[in-house]
């Protein structure tokens, strides 16, 4: 019992599973299809909605410091990502490097937890969507003295930190979020190609208007707005990092792409590594202005940077910045949505979720089985749920999916330096181990709720697994030591 939960799948057996034709995805995109994947899913919600929510919650003007400590943390774990994603080019991100680093259950948990990591995470996305849509939307009727009904755009749900229970807030349902997530969904079971290609325009534009507010309101700075720089001590700095970490999730997303990648061993390390250092510098760089404009107590909205221009009395602005946000917005939810279905269809293809979830779309060569369910699952969620819940149990999940893959590079230098290493990470073991130490303290410093909502959902996983993934894993009856020979390399 105790083997057969630790056996692990070896790198041939994975590579192998790639070329089985009724689950071979199609191979299309370049390194700059990757690089605008990362950019894409990365600058979005840590941009247009984090900073403003952690400024007035935990980290005040301080909020700058924990975009740079949580970039350093993602900084150990992307150049792990990296070499595990050159090394094994196949879809399933930390799951698939979990399976062939640490075994099955420890696979299992990490997949479970990218599962609840992915869909939390295109929840919060759409939620912040639909707040600069309605923005948007009602700075265009306000002349005519309109605006949108509050009860169809906003959540029916809230969370009572008092009661410890969900409470009603009178609205009906969210219409806007349900809405882009069920137009995604049905873009990216069409083709994977045809999907990057929009990714590409909407970054593009995103860059373009990140850009702009910058050079606008940075002229309108007062350094007096940064004092007290730490208002909720350097507890709250780190606390924010723990959350504002999801922002990064965007070069994990990149990692579950490697199966559909042309040239995954030299693309996909130049994919991660670029997308995270151009994040970094514009999360800091639009955190300091947008807190040295407003004073941080304001900005805890889920559209903070039209708030910071609004305030300016600069409404014009704030609707070019609103169409920017949904077109940034738009891209990090496309790759969130198209992530999630990757991971459920690795955990299929190897028997530990239904067979049926891991077919391919026969004209698009997409996982649309699983595509649609993430859709649906989101759709729903998004629609109900509050932007701040699901904030906090996002981040736990991603720091969770980082400790893996650091602590599996560390397991594979050691334990199979036979293999074929295209891009290795460097400083090791030091970074490596960094990153683990890191991850772990921002994880402590989370909030107890989102501790509990994750051991939750981790104990929900386990009864899955040993009541059906354990028996029907492929490797159920293959014994360990031959699973799969040796893998020399992977070219």
């Amino acid at each position: 019992m105790p083997n057969a939960l630790f056996r692990k799948k070896h790198l041939s057996q994975l590579l192998s599973d790639t070329e089985a034709e009724d689950h071979k995805l199609r191979r299309a995109l370049t390194v700059w299809d990757l690089i605008a994947l990362g950019v894409g899913c990365i600058i979005g919600v840590g941009v247009f909605v984090l900073p403003g929510v952690e400024a007035a919650k935990h980290a005040g003007p301080g909020i700058i410091l924990s975009f740079a400590i949580a970039g350093l943390a993602c900084g150990c774990s992307a150049l792990c990502y990296a070499e595990l994603a050159a090394m094994i080019p196949v879809a399933g991100s930390a799951y698939t490097y979990g399976y062939a680093t640490l075994g099955e259950l420890p696979a299992w948990i990490i997949g479970w937890d990218l599962l609840l990591e992915y869909m939390v995470a295109a929840c919060l996305v759409s939620i912040g969507w639909s707040a600069y849509l309605v923005n948007l939307l009602n700075n265009i009727l306000r002349p005519w003295g309109a605006q949108l009904p509050a009860a169809l755009v906003n959540a029916p749900l809230d969370w009572s930190d008092t009661a410890h229970r969900f409470v009603t807030t009178g609205a009906v349902i969210n219409i806007p979020a349900i809405f882009i997530v069920g137009l995604l969904t049905i873009l990216l079971v069409r083709g994977v190609k045809e999907s990057s290609r929009i990714n590409l325009i909407i970054v593009i534009v995103k860059l373009a208007v990140i850009v702009f507010f910058i050079v606008l309101a940075v002229w309108h700075v007062k350094p007096a707005n940064w004092q007290p720089f730490m208002p909720f001590g350097f507890g709250g700095i780190m606390t924010a990092a723990a959350i504002v970490f999801l922002a990064f999730v965007g070069f994990d997303a990149v990692s579950t792409a490697a199966e559909e990648a042309r040239n995954p061993q030299k693309d996909m390390p130049i994919a991660i590594m670029t997308s995270l250092a151009i994040a970094t510098i514009l999360y800091m760089a639009v955190s300091a202005i947008m807190t040295g404009v407003v004073p941080y107590h304001k900005l805890g909205v889920p559209d903070p940077v039209a708030l910071v221009l609004n305030e300016l009395q600069m409404p014009w602005a704030s609707a070019i910045v609103s169409i920017g946000a949904l077109a940034g917005i738009t891209s990090v939810l496309l790759v969130l949505i198209l992530a999630q279905p990757r991971i459920l269809f690795a955990m299929s293809r190897d028997g530990l979720l239904p067979p049926g979830l891991s077919k391919v779309h026969r004209r698009f060569g997409t996982p649309h089985r699983t595509t649609v369910l993430t859709g649906l699952i989101v759709a729903v969620a998004s629609g109900l749920l509050p932007i701040r819940i699901v904030a906090e149990l996002c981040s736990i999940g991603t720091l969770f999916a980082f400790i893996i893959v650091c602590s599996g590079v560390i397991v594979l230098r050691y334990t199979r330096r036979d293999i074929h290493r295209p891009f290795k990470t460097p400083l090791f073991p030091v970074l490596p181990a960094m990153g683990v130490l890191l991850c772990a303290y921002l994880m402590a410093n989370l909030p107890k709720t989102a501790w509990e909502r994750f051991l939750i959902w981790l104990a929900i996983g386990l009864t899955i697994y040993f009541l059906y993934g354990r028996r029907k894993s492929v490797l159920v009856n293959v014994p360990d030591e031959i699973a799969g020979p040796p893998a020399k390399a992977s070219h």
